[in-house]
Order: C-alpha cells, then sequence, then structure tokens
C-alpha cells in the first residue's frame, strides 16, 4: 500500500473511531442543559417541574440557563455550553449563516400577537408611514429584527429608511424611556411590560404582518447522539401545550413565578400566546427560508443559507450525511 493511501486509511480509521466515542459518550448523557427565554412553552415546562421527574427516573439531571433574547443563546449552542433552547425565528438564521453546528428540532408556530412595535407619546409617530427617518431600538438577529423589516416592507419604507438601533431588551427599554430611541420592536414579556408605561403605546403588532415560528434548536451532536431525550423532551412540551389550553390563569401563574415578571402583565401574555408544538414540516421550513431569503437581499446575512440544511431527522441519526 503506497504510505499515502495508508495514512489516509489510518486516518479515516481515527475518525470513525472517534466519531463512535463521541456519540457513545452522547448517548449517556447524564446532564441536559436547557437554555430558556421568559416566555413561551420552555418556561412554562420549566415551571411545572415534571421534565425533572422524567429524567429522574433513568439518571439524567436538568439545568436551566436564563436568556435575555435569542442571538446569545446561539452563541452559548456553539460553545456547546447548552444541549438545546428555545428561540425566535431570526436567531437561527444568522447563526447558520455563521457557521453555527446546530439543528431544528421542534417548531412553534407565532401569528404575531406576542410581538409588536411600540413608540413613545413624545415621538409623533402614529402611522406606521410615520416610522421612516426614525431611530428604532432592535435586537440584532432576533425574531424582532424579522418584524421590523416586515412592518417596514408594509410601509413601503427601505430597511435603509430608519436607523435600526442594536440593543439588547434591558438596554432598548432604557434607551425608549430615556428618549434615545423613538420606537422598539420587540416581543412579550418585554412588550406587556413596555406598554404599562403611560408615555409607551402598541404601534402594531406583528398578526397579519409577520406570522412566524419560533424554535427548539440543538446542538447538532446532542440531537443525533440523543434522540431519545430530545424526543422526550417534545413530549413534555407538547403535554405543556395540551394543558395551556384549558389552564390559562395556571399558565399565568407559573409564567410569572418563573420569570418574575408580574401576574398582571403574565395574564395578558398568556392570552395572547400561541400554544402549539410540532417537528418541522415542509410548510415551516419554507416560511422559515423565506425570512432567510429576505435578509440574505437585505446584505444582512454573509450569504444566503439553506434551511433544510439544519433540520434534524427524529427519526434517524443524520449528522454525517447533512450538508455543513
Amino acid at each position: 500500500m503506497h504510505i499515502t493511501t495508508r495514512w489516509r486509511a489510518l486516518l479515516t480509521l481515527a475518525l470513525v473511531l472517534a466519531a463512535g466515542a463521541h456519540a457513545t459518550a452522547a448517548d449517556s448523557a447524564k446532564e441536559v442543559r436547557i437554555g430558556y427565554q421568559k416566555i413561551g412553552t420552555l418556561l412554562v415546562l420549566k415551571g411545572r417541574g415534571t421534565l425533572e421527574k422524567r429524567f429522574a427516573a433513568r439518571g439524567v439531571t436538568v439545568k436551566w440557563i436564563e436568556f435575555q433574547s435569542g442571538p446569545p443563546l446561539l452563541e452559548a449552542l456553539n460553545a456547546r455550553s447548552i444541549d438545546i433552547g428555545y428561540t425566535g425565528d431570526t436567531p437561527p438564521i444568522f447563526a447558520q449563516a455563521a457557521g453555527v453546528d446546530f439543528v431544528y428540532v421542534a417548531a412553534l408556530p407565532q401569528p404575531g400577537h406576542s410581538s409588536a412595535i411600540v413608540v413613545t407619546d413624545a415621538s409623533g409617530i402614529k402611522t406606521l408611514a410615520d416610522l421612516r427617518g426614525k431611530r428604532i431600538a432592535v435586537t440584532k438577529g432576533s425574531s424582532a429584527q424579522n418584524v421590523l423589516v416586515h412592518v417596514l416592507e408594509k410601509a413601503h419604507i427601505p430597511y435603509t429608511g430608519v436607523t435600526p438601533v442594536y440593543l439588547q431588551p434591558a438596554d432598548a427599554a432604557a434607551a425608549l424611556k430615556g428618549g434615545s430611541v423613538d420606537a422598539w420592536s420587540i416581543w412579550d414579556p418585554f412588550y406587556a411590560l413596555a406598554v404599562k408605561d403611560p408615555g409607551v403605546h402598541k404601534l402594531t403588532d406583528a398578526y397579519g404582518i409577520a406570522p412566524s415560528n419560533a424554535f427548539f434548536l440543538a446542538t447538532r451532536s446532542f440531537a443525533t447522539g440523543n434522540p431519545d431525550l430530545v424526543t422526550a423532551i417534545i413530549e413534555e412540551a407538547t403535554d405543556v401545550v395540551k394543558w395551556t389550553a384549558t389552564h390559562q390563569n395556571e399558565v399565568a401563574g407559573v409564567l410569572a413565578d418563573a420569570s418574575g415578571v408580574d401576574l398582571g402583565a403574565e395574564k395578558i401574555i398568556a392570552a395572547r400566546g400561541s400554544y402549539a408544538i410540532g417537528y418541522l414540516t415542509p410548510d415551516v421550513i419554507k416560511q422559515q427560508q423565506a425570512i432567510a431569503d429576505t435578509f440574505a437581499k437585505l446584505g444582512l446575512l454573509p450569504h444566503p443559507v439553506v434551511v433544510q440544511a439544519a433540520v434534524w431527522n427524529p427519526h434517524a441519526k443524520v449528522a454525517a450525511e447533512q450538508p455543513r
């Protein structure tokens, strides 16, 4: 055997053995690290504690890690400091463009009631057209940026026709209150909290303008190495969805306890929340691809992405076959 060929064969064997060892380690995971935000099905699941009970029987612990928004959650996935998490539509698109090796594992429809553009009374903004030339706070790479893009499109304002001010929610809330921005594109619970200020009101929500999905995402290695753990999480989340349909007051209480947001605001949030979940369908993938294409056309991504390349198959371990 030629020496180059021999080294290639040895290298291939080493890689196969290493992959097998990694899969074995993943299959024996004893802790699941879940990234969550102060809204949605995962927050309710955390508050109810049913996942911990299910995993305790198999010797697996659950560690919950809170994030203010989706982009830093994706950074944590990239750093392998969490295994699975919840974000809106846009963070995974930016992450995929940046080469983060994750997969979409489930989708949660978001009709748009829980996201909005809020404005200050002092801004003089009364219609969507009045947004032209204004300073608008938004978290870069978040679902709120997608809402802003679609609201501007409806108003026939180019993205360059406003000044986006890229801030995380806590800083954006302060900027809006302090008058350094005129408007804020944001989601619950920050949306509900913002309009409690008598000087702030909703200009529009995203309903009928930017319907989309939120997603459960996981590192590719965790999802393909631990499909039983991932599907168990989706099953528990599905039970939460069924429970919320007839327990809105209890949902608000669980959200308030888990988030620290006052119960009155959480009752509003729970009433307009969307509680549904399922594995990704062709329609969901198509809708997410359309969002990715829009961001690429606006020059907000370094290159186009193919959403399908990051969709997990819940019935098979397909890490090696999926494009990177």
